[in-house]
C-alpha cells in the first residue's frame, strides 16, 4: 500500500448560490482537493465529506514537512480501501467552514467579505443547511463531469451530508459510508450542540457577533472546543492519556481549588491548539446546520455500510442501529461495522483502518 503523496488545495466557486432558506450568496467558495484518476466514462468517482472541525484534507499531504498527513489517510490511497489506483476520490469543504483561519481553507462563511459590503459577513450571514452543504458539492462534482458517484463517505457531520445526499439525490449515489453517524435529528444531540456553542455566545468579545476587526472571543472558542474534545472522546482517552495525576506536582489539587489535575490542563490545551484558526461564528452557523438536520433514513434507496462506535458520545450505538434498521426495512442492503478503541466518537476517524477491509469489500461489490 502506498501514500497518495503531495495534494494541492483546489478552489470551486459559484457566482450564485440560492440557499434551502431562499438566500442569495454571490461569489460561493469552497475548497476541494482529489487524489486517483477520473476514468474516461467518469463512473469511479467517490465524494469524501467531513467532520463537524475538519476539512477537506483528508489523505496526502500538502507539503514533505507536514507532521501528519489528511485525516483519513489511513483507508485512503494507492491499495488501501478506498483505492486511489481504481477510483478518483473527491474531498470537499463545507460551507462555513469551523477553520476561516487556516491557510488551507478558503471556503464562504461568516468571516468572509460580503462583496456587498467590503465587510465580513458576520450574522448577517444567512443560516445554512447541511443540505446547502450538498448542493454546492453537487455543482462542483456536476462542473467535473460527474453526474453519478461511485460513493460516498465521511465520518460525522460528514456522515450527516452522506444521508441527505442519498435522501436527496439518490439517482446520483450508487452506496454510501456513513462512518460514526445516524440519520435522525434526535433532540438531545440538537440540545448538546446547544451546549457546544453557548460558551461563545457568553464571551463578551462575541459582541453579539460583532467582532470583525476587533479582539475576537478567543476564550469563548477555546472553552467550546474543550465541550466538543469531550464529547467527541471517551473515558479510555483520558484514563490512558492523563490518569488522575496532578498538572503541576508542587501544586497537588486537594490543596486548593485553583490546582488543577493534568487532563483538566491537557483537554484545554487540545482545545487552544485549534481555536486559533477557528472562527467563532462559523463554528455557530455550523452548530445550527447540525440542529436543523435529520434526514428520513426510509427515502435512501441505495445500499449502506455504517462503521460506529458502540460507546460514541455523539451519536450512541442505538441511533446508528435504528438508522440501519430503517434503512434495511425500506428494502436495502445494509451493513454495520464496529469500531474499538480508546476514542469514542473520533474512533471514526483514529481507528478507521479497522474498517478498511469492510469498505474495499463493499465498494468491490
Amino acid at each position: 500500500m502506498g501514500e497518495v503523496g503531495l495534494v494541492e488545495k483546489q478552489v470551486f466557486t459559484l457566482e450564485r448560490f440560492t440557499t434551502l432558506g431562499g438566500a442569495t450568496l454571490k461569489d460561493v467558495r469552497v475548497g476541494w482537493e482529489s487524489y486517483g484518476r477520473l476514468n474516461a466514462d467518469k463512473s469511479n468517482a467517490i465524494l469524501v465529506t467531513h467532520y463537524f472541525s475538519g476539512t477537506s484534507h483528508a489523505a496526502g499531504r500538502y507539503a514533505a514537512s507536514d507532521p501528519l498527513p489528511g485525516y483519513w489517510d489511513a483507508v485512503i490511497g494507492p491499495g488501501k480501501a478506498i483505492d486511489t489506483d481504481k477510483y478518483f476520490v473527491v474531498s470537499s469543504d463545507t460551507l462555513t467552514n469551523l477553520n476561516a483561519y487556516d491557510p488551507n481553507v478558503v471556503t464562504t462563511g461568516p468571516a468572509s467579505i460580503d462583496p456587498d459590503t467590503g465587510r465580513p459577513y458576520g450574522l448577517t450571514f444567512p443560516v445554512v443547511q447541511i443540505g446547502d452543504f450538498v448542493n454546492v458539492q453537487k455543482a462542483l462534482v456536476e462542473s467535473l463531469g460527474i453526474t453519478r458517484l461511485k460513493a460516498l463517505a465521511g465520518p460525522s457531520m460528514g456522515a450527516l451530508q452522506a444521508y441527505a445526499w442519498a435522501a436527496t439525490y439518490p439517482e446520483m449515489v450508487e452506496r454510501i459510508i456513513p462512518v460514526i453517524g445516524a440519520a435522525g435529528g434526535d433532540p438531545f444531540l440538537i440540545a448538546w450542540l446547544g451546549v457546544w456553542a453557548q460558551p461563545i455566545r457568553l464571551d463578551p468579545k462575541w459582541n453579539g457577533g460583532d467582532y470583525y476587526g476587533r479582539e475576537a472571543p478567543l476564550d469563548g472558542v477555546r472553552a467550546a472546543l474543550k465541550v466538543v474534545v469531550m464529547q467527541a472522546n471517551q473515558a479510555g482517552f483520558a484514563r490512558e492519556t492523563w490518569g488522575r495525576k496532578a498538572a503541576d506536582p508542587a501544586r497537588p489539587p486537594q490543596a486548593a481549588l485553583d490546582n488543577a489535575f493534568a487532563v483538566e490542563l491537557g483537554i484545554a490545551e487540545l482545545a487552544a491548539l485549534r481555536a486559533a484558526a477557528v472562527d467563532a461564528n462559523n463554528f455557530l452557523y455550523l452548530v445550527k446546520a447540525n440542529q436543523l438536520q435529520g434526514t428520513d433514513a426510509s427515502r435512501i434507496r441505495c445500499p449502506a455500510l455504517l462503521p460506529y462506535a458502540p460507546d460514541d458520545l455523539i451519536f450512541p450505538e442505538e441511533w446508528v442501529l435504528r438508522t440501519a434498521r430503517t434503512i434495511r426495512e425500506a428494502g436495502n442492503a445494509v451493513e454495520t461495522v464496529v469500531l474499538n478503541g480508546p476514542y469514542g466518537h473520533l474512533n471514526g476517524i483514529a481507528c478507521i483502518g479497522q474498517a478498511g477491509p469492510a469498505i474495499a469489500r463493499f465498494l468491490e461489490r
